[in-house]
């Protein structure tokens, strides 16, 4: 596969992008404080960069298999996926099947995930002429960065790291293992193994792409190479204003906490969890999400599916109540999902086709980390 990567972006303003040698948690501060608005600045300037040069960007996103993916998942990221594939930029999608181990002892039904994922994955439209589908477990080269990238940065600068902190208080272990404090730099190995230069992610993932480019840049600082122009680009976050769905029992939608809609769900099964969703005690439907958070979230859903703007959907309802709501949220996301649904099934009943679509996958992805390997042996003097 070839690729012509972006040229870097203009830098941040020097007050937004200093790093103060105290390390990883001043940097990671620095970020989420002073410099969402230069982040935000920078992905509005991609976007433009988007429209006018999408082959110039090698996209890196993913997910752990740790269950079914669903309607958030969907408006969250996948949707935004086919969206930057469809515009012309290199998209790998990576199955992060070793990270499943993070926050867990086990890794449970693993293989049965890992095909979920995929059946998902080519059903919404990712195409495997135009992307990449890979499985982390599957390039080892990968995995081999990571012991050079962990040279690079400190213990405390992982303990200290807010996303690694948030994992550790919602990690269903009674201990921590080694792995769960590796977890940064194990993206950035994910991301860098293949050249990514543009990772799309929410503001609460901010912090791993700045984990990523501290490694980038301190690699590149620490071996440039024989041409001193450094082995890896520095990538750039593309923040998305995802909508947020919350689950059925108002709380945050996941796969772990039974409370989602998935997308293989059968339209009478969607219309089983809707009907038990959270609302409230008031009859009139209005959009309120700070007020009136359930309802909101089930007008917003709706919303989506029929793309249209969720305070008119509301107005529409008015004193039809949360029943009336309930039937429109089920109405629009059976008919939104119904092909999405039945060319899963189709795909599904040809499973064979799902995993050579992987292995071909993982295929392209390890040449790639091979050939990104030994530019890392060669700037490393590790050539023998």
């Amino acid at each position: 596969m070839t690729s012509t990567l972006a040229e870097p972006l203009p830098p941040i303003d020097a007050a937004d992008s200093a790093v103060p040698d105290d390390g990883l948690e001043t940097e990671v501060s620095a970020t989420i404080s002073r410099s969402l608005t230069a982040a935000l600045r920078r992905s509005a300037e991609i976007e433009r960069r988007i429209g006018k040069e999408p082959r110039s960007f090698r996209i890196l996103t993913g997910d752990r298999p740790t269950g079914d993916l669903h309607l958030g998942h969907y408006f969250g990221t996948l949707q935004n996926r086919m969206r930057l594939q469809d515009a012309g930029a290199e998209l790998f999608v990576l199955i992060a099947d070793y990270q499943v181990l993070t926050d867990r002892d086990a890794a449970g039904s693993i293989g049965e995930h890992v095909l979920s994922l995929v059946l998902d994955y080519l059903a919404i439209g990712v195409d495997p002429a135009r992307s990449v589908i890979f499985a982390h477990s599957a390039v080892p080269e990968l995995n081999q960065l990571l012991l050079p990238f962990l040279s690079l940065v400190t213990e405390g600068e992982l303990r200290r790291n807010p996303t690694v902190k948030d994992e550790i208080a919602h990690s269903r272990q009674a201990s921590v293992s080694g792995l769960m404090l590796t977890y940064p730099v194990h993206q950035a190995a994910d991301i860098l193994a293949v050249k990514g230069n543009l990772v799309p992610v929410g503001q609460d993932q901010l912090p791993h792409v700045e984990v990523t480019r501290l490694v980038a840049r301190r690699f590149n600082e620490r071996y440039p190479g024989a041409g001193g122009a450094g082995v890896f680009p520095e990538p750039d976050a593309l923040l998305s204003d995802a909508p947020l769905l919350l689950g059925t029992d108002g709380g945050k939608m996941s796969k772990s906490r039974g409370n989602a809609i998935a997308l293989r769900a059968t339209a009478d099964e969607t219309a089983r969890l809707i009907k038990g969703a959270k609302t409230d005690g008031q009859r009139h439907v209005s959009y309120d999400p700070a007020g009136r958070p359930e309802v909101s979230s089930l007008v917003l859903l709706a919303a989506l599916c029929l793309d249209r703007d969720p305070v008119a959907v509301a107005a529409e309802i008015g004193d039809g109540g949360a029943a009336l709501l309930k039937r429109v949220v089920t109405d629009a996301v059976n008919e939104r999902f119904a092909p999405v649904r039945a060319r899963r099934a189709e795909l599904a009943a040809d499973p064979g086709y799902a995993r050579q679509v992987l292995r071909d996958g993982c295929g392209r992805a390890r040449s790639l980390a091979a050939a990104t390997l030994e530019e890392v042996r060669d700037a490393m003097g590790m050539r023998y």
